[in-house]
């Protein structure tokens, strides 16, 4: 009878509802498999709740208690939450939106984060897509291909440490050869130079403030032919730029906006406008004129556009060539390829003997020369022969020239497109002129 007893209340004990206040202690009579939960769905976590089997009444809109942290738990948490421990629990459902941006911990190192072409990236944004998951290994030597990858085929210290590759782990990859040093702190991946390697280099080793400039960015936009090769890297930085060594030139700026720098190939590259306001007071009038025309001609720079910027840097070298260039009116203007097919063709046509072009006769580097008829033929550009600097400086290569015996016949551009017929009459007279001499 004693045991029945006891046996009967041990199982109405199984059956009871605990109504004991949510931020009661927990005894030990309530770990007690299949016990009814009636609490606050905002009360917290206890011991006993951990029991297996409880049964869970808690609203479905209640918030998550330490307790919920088990497998398959819906995530609803804001897009751009940091990640944190508890999220890494297999077989979690992620119910982030679509279109919300990477966390940290969703950018895994193995594959390219979707819709990212790292090129684009500006150098400051490019290592993020290489951090790894929390508690991933990092793959050193992916990191460092991938980021080469983008950036022809070279990376800086920097770049692999704000990446996660530690220090010795770099060290190592030198000593075994696996890094080629390029300048300071900036190696090469691999044991081949890609074609823009040295401007990529430069850049990365003046800083992510630093930009390709000058002939060099004019050579990089086909604004003016290629460099010859070992030519130096332009770069402008900001004042206290170290030079990174030998084949970098730095020009030092207060400071560079940043709408005067784009991107070409993935390397930071002034503007074609700012490009061009920098050479002008490096180059003559009409190799500036020209690179203005092949600008214009692929779209790369607007007058107005020039003359903003003009106005924003009233006291850099080349201003009153620019504003000279710009006063002379809005018509296209020839390249100087342009003009060489351009006068060709018209020669061609009157079946004149073809004449050589592009030769340095004298120190001067001459459009056309017929060496037998000793005729040197030259093209102005419609900006500048009217200019005191220029007319002084053409009748002093007229006069070189002259005392050579070579005569000089000078056709505008504006000639040469609206009155061609007039200009291979005066050229015809002038051959036959030189036969006689």
């Amino acid at each position: 009878m004693t045991r029945k007893v006891c046996d009967d209340s041990r199982a109405a004990n199984e059956r009871c509802v605990d109504r004991t206040p949510a931020d009661a202690p927990a005894r030990p009579a309530d770990r007690v498999a299949g016990r009814v939960d009636q609490s606050p769905a905002d009360a917290p976590a206890r011991p006993a709740d951990r029991v297996a089997g409880r049964v869970d009444r808690t609203p479905p809109d209640a918030p998550a208690r330490p307790a919920d942290r088990v497998a398959e738990r819906v995530d609803q948490s804001p897009a751009d939450a940091p990640a944190r421990p508890a999220d890494r629990v297999a077989g979690r459902v992620d119910r982030t939106p679509a279109d919300a941006p990477a966390r940290p911990a969703d950018r895994v190192v193995r594959g390219e984060p979707a819709g990212v072409q790292l090129q684009r990236l500006p150098l400051a944004t490019r290592t993020s897509a290489f951090v790894a998951r929390g508690g991933a290994r990092l793959d050193a030597d992916a990191v460092m291909r991938r980021l080469a990858a983008c950036q022809h085929g070279v990376v800086s210290r920097s770049q692999l440490l704000q990446a996660g590759v530690a220090p010795h782990v770099i060290d190592h990859r030198l000593a075994k050869g696996r890094l080629d040093p390029v300048h300071r702190a900036v190696y090469r991946v691999g044991p081949i130079p890609l074609r823009y390697e040295a401007e990529m280099a430069a850049v990365l080793a003046c800083g992510e403030s630093a930009a390709v400039s000058h002939a060099s960015a004019a050579a990089l936009e086909h604004v003016l032919p290629e460099q010859p090769a070992g030519a130096d890297v332009e770069l402008s930085a900001p004042r206290g730029c170290r030079p990174p060594g030998p084949g970098v030139r730095v020009h030092r700026v207060t400071c560079l906006p940043a709408d005067e720098v784009t991107l070409v190939e993935g390397i930071p590259v002034t503007v074609p406008a700012r490009t061009l306001l920098d050479l002008a007071g490096r180059i003559g009038s009409r190799e500036l004129e020209q690179a203005l025309a092949q600008a214009e001609r692929l779209g790369l720079v607007t007058r107005p556009e020039l003359a903003r910027l003009a106005r924003r840097h009233p006291h850099r070298r080349g201003i009153p060539a620019i504003r000279a260039l710009l006063a002379a009116g809005s018509d296209p203007s020839f390249t100087r390829s342009e003009a060489e097919a351009c006068f060709l063709a018209l020669v061609r046509r009157a079946h004149l003997r073809a004449p050589a072009t592009n030769v340095t006769l004298r120190g001067y580097e001459v459009d056309f020369l017929w060496r037998a008829e000793r005729l040197v033929v030259e093209i102005d550009g419609f900006a500048f022969h009217s200019s005191s600097a220029a007319f002084e400086r053409d009748r002093l290569r007229d006069a070189v020239l002259a005392a050579a015996g070579f005569r000089v016949l000078r056709v505008t551009w504006r000639q040469l497109s609206r009155e061609p017929d007039a200009v291979l009459a005066r050229l015809a007279q002038a051959l036959v002129q030189g036969v006689g001499c």
